[in-house]
């Protein structure tokens, strides 16, 4: 890609509503089916501008499938506008993907210390699992505690 001339940040991103894609996952068709009490389903497409060079997609659009879903798990859990973000990750690879829309179902469990524990399966239209995903998450100094409030 080519950064000549490319405006590089810093972005300002306003978000249609607390739960809700952000610019990046727009773009990979991500789609939030419901987020609620600790819990998201997520779908992604398989498109051709996420194959990898053999034509299976990207482990990076799967991984960002379920982050994204762990993510919304925690904001279903979270006042508007807590800040957050993942400190580890780990992607377990099960199958390839070569067609079809990707799933993602997610929980999360508040630990101490202002972190969020999120595991996540992604499934193939098939209903296969094709990754496991499990990560932490650190809460801002801000988010005081963690309440369990009905999704949006």
């Amino acid at each position: 890609m080519e950064t000549a001339g490319l405006y590089t940040g810093p972005h300002q991103v306003t978000l249609e509503k607390w739960i809700s894609c952000a610019p990046f996952e727009k773009l990979l068709g991500l789609d939030i089916v419901w987020a609620k009490y600790g819990r998201a389903y997520l779908t992604m497409p398989f498109v051709h501008e996420l194959a990898q060079g053999q034509g299976m997609a990207h482990g990076g659009a799967l991984v960002t499938l379920a982050d994204t879903a762990v993510a919304m798990a925690i904001k279903s859990i979270l006042p508007p506008d807590s800040r957050f973000g993942t400190i580890s990750l780990n992607a377990e690879f099960l199958g390839p993907v070569t067609q079809g829309v990707l799933s993602a179902r997610a929980e999360v469990t508040p630990l101490e210390n202002r972190q969020v524990q999120g595991q996540a399966l992604v499934s193939d239209e098939e209903g296969r699992q094709v990754m496991r995903f499990s990560a932490m998450f650190k809460l801002g100094r801000e988010v005081k505690t963690v309440t369990h409030r009905k999704g949006e």
